[in-house]
């Protein structure tokens, strides 16, 4: 009898001991249950105009005066960092298979408007800095984003902002030029060498940052007077002078600006930053600027240390206008040649993969092109791919009639993924009444995503897509191979210490019954899931059937 009261007693104990350990699991934030690693090469990253995302704070829509009448499109909206956070709560980026979020800039913009001739344009793009230490209100505030990081990392969910360093923002009745020891007005690049499309300005009116300069620089007057007034300026100093004495960087612009973009990394602990307009500023700018960002991201993971998601360096993606992955690591002014990934870069904005997409014959075609050249000339680093963005106005897509094919061709890419909002959801890029990039730049259609049935068809075909893509390194990073052509299947394989991930996928196949060769990666008996029609089948003899009322196989290993 006390033989069996004692293994009742220890079966109890066992029993307690597996529901502690159950609830603390419950406990746990999403991103410690990934196993996986994660790899900025094979990311799906989300890209997003802040103001046109979602409003979820109507108080701040308004700041600063901005009240003029405006062109269409081309004033604030509401959009601020409430509205992404409330979407990553609500798991909006989690159904969809997003592991990182970049956003349009935050910082201060300048208050006055432009003039374009149609109506005022306000900076509600972001890229017309006034104040690079200070969040502009319109956006939201520290506390906003502090949470909203701290909320995507418990998703599993990376935060890249995106930084500006080439200019200033344009001058207005309301904004002052910056001192000419900072900044030039002129001339106005023409592009057809590297010295006219660095030393000058981008446009009329917008101020180019004397980034090539080591002169050492005051503070402008404009920006001591406005921290004074905030209250702020000894803190602002203090910590320039610290900056300043433990890099040895001379008092130049570009370093100023550098100090005050890796603030919010030691700040808030952002992945990665999106660098703009990076070609017209000196290859070497941004070797120092990801050094810093190194700096401050090591500083705050030892700061944060259960915080920390995982051991990858700063992730730094460049926007080299007119990049191409055919070009490998070189990119061609003319009369130069510069290689950005020798110069901190991780990845490039990929300009030739919506031309790749509408061009190249096949499905195949594709993927075995990038899948060659990341693994061999980039390996190592990556491309950020996309079908349509903020200021490309000849996307893959513009009438939004391929949304289907889109996603096939973005998702199941070798390379990075850039999902432009709106790019799931078949949200419309040709607005009538606006002029240039507004009709690109429209408002989320949230309403059609709840109530429109085609839009919500699309929808769960990028979900499914987006979440096997996320699921899955070999997708992204893997190494590609055809096994068959008619019908079109192919795997992707991806093998790295004692991480192995394998898939098989099957295109433009037949509605109904269907018989795929798998190849030799899954063995006999193997157990795979479909995971788009979310269907069971054994491997046998190499191959799988299969009955789905769906043109596309994702398999994968059951469980897995």
């Amino acid at each position: 009898m006390k033989k069996y009261v004692t293994l009742i007693l220890l079966l109890t104990l066992f029993m307690g001991c597996a529901e502690l350990k159950q609830n603390k699991n419950a406990e746990m934030t999403d991103a410690t249950k990934f196993k996986k690693p994660f790899l900025w090469e094979a990311a799906n990253i989300y890209f997003l105009l802040t103001d046109r995302f979602y409003n979820a704070d109507p108080l701040n829509d308004i700041n600063f005066n901005r009240t003029k009448s405006t062109a269409k499109l081309r004033g604030f909206e509401g959009g601020d960092i409430k509205g992404i956070t409330k979407k990553i709560e609500e798991g909006y980026f989690t159904d969809l298979g997003i592991n990182a979020i970049w956003f349009t800039p935050i910082v201060e913009q300048i208050h006055g408007a432009v003039d374009e001739g149609t109506g005022a344009t306000y900076a509600f793009h972001g890229y017309w800095a006034k104040d690079w230490t200070a969040l502009d209100p319109n956006f939201g505030t520290m506390a906003d984003l502090k949470n909203m990081v701290e909320i995507a990392h418990k998703k599993g969910i990376r935060i890249v902002l995106d930084g500006v360093i080439n200019h200033t923002g344009p001058v207005t009745d309301v904004d002052e030029v910056w001192p000419t020891d900072w900044v030039r007005t002129g001339p106005q690049c023409d592009y057809q060498t590297y010295e006219s499309t660095t030393s000058c300005t981008l446009v009329k009116n917008l101020p180019d940052v004397k980034t090539e300069s080591n002169t050492i620089v005051e503070i402008p007057k404009q920006l001591v007077d406005k921290w004074k007034a905030e209250g702020r300026y000894d803190q602002e100093m203090k910590e320039l002078d610290d900056f300043f004495k433990r890099t040895g960087y001379p008092r130049a612009p570009k370093y100023y600006i550098i100090k005050w973009l890796t603030d919010y990394i030691t700040e808030f602990g952002i992945d990665g930053y999106r660098a703009d307009t990076v070609k017209h500023t000196e290859e070497s700018v941004w070797g120092d600027f990801k050094n810093e960002c190194n700096y401050a991201f090591k500083l705050w993971k030892e700061n944060n240390p259960t915080k920390v998601l995982d051991a990858n360096d700063f992730y730094l993606v460049g926007e080299v206008y007119n990049y191409s992955i055919s070009g490998g690591q070189i990119f061609d002014f003319g009369n130069k040649k510069v290689n950005y990934f020798q110069n901190g870069f991780n990845s490039l904005i990929n300009f030739e993969f919506k031309w790749n997409a509408a061009q190249l014959a096949s499905y195949e075609a594709l993927f075995s092109k990038y899948g060659t050249i990341l693994n061999n000339d980039l390996k190592g680093f990556g491309v950020l791919n996309y079908i349509s963005s903020h200021d490309d106005g000849d996307p893959f897509d513009k009438e939004r009639t391929k949304s289907f094919e889109s996603a096939i061709k973005l998702l199941l890419c070798p390379g990075t993924a850039q999902v432009y909002y709106g790019d799931e959801s078949a949200r419309s890029l040709i607005i009538e009444g606006t002029v240039g990039d507004a009709t690109l730049r429209s408002n989320m259609n949230w309403n059609d995503i709840e109530n429109n049935l085609q839009t919500k068809e699309i929808l769960a075909h990028w979900q499914k897509l987006g979440k096997f893509r996320t699921n899955h390194l070999a997708v992204g990073t893997g190494i590609h191979k055809m096994i068959s052509e008619q019908p079109y299947v192919f795997q992707r394989t991806y093998f790295k210490e004692n991480f192995k991930d394998a898939v098989v996928v099957g295109l433009d196949l037949k509605i109904g019954e269907k018989q795929l060769n798998v190849g030799a990666e899954f063995a006999e008996g193997t157990v795979l899931v479909d995971a788009y029609s979310n269907t069971e089948v054994v491997a046998k003899n190499g191959m799988v059937s299969l009955n789905t009322p769906f043109s596309i196989v994702l398999l994968e290993r059951k469980n897995q």
